[in-house]
């Protein structure tokens, strides 16, 4: 029994480190950034962005965030 339980407390992180690395979006979270690139769109309607807040928003579509 307690080889067993050595072997799962050794597996058992591995396997959700594993299992957790996965890239791909859920329809949740496609749906929450539709959400929040509709608020971002109105919110520059109301109030447009200078040209810093452009510059930066430029830099993070290239780094990804």
């Amino acid at each position: 029994m307690t080889k067993f339980l050595r072997l799962l407390v050794l597996f058992l992180p591995l396997a959700l480190v594993v299992t957790g690395c996965d890239d791909k979006k859920g329809p949740a979270e496609q749906t929450g950034e539709k959400l929040d690139n509709a608020g971002q769109s109105i919110k520059d309607a109301v109030d447009p962005p200078g040209p810093l807040e452009k510059a930066g928003r430029s830099v993070d579509k290239a780094v990804g965030n």
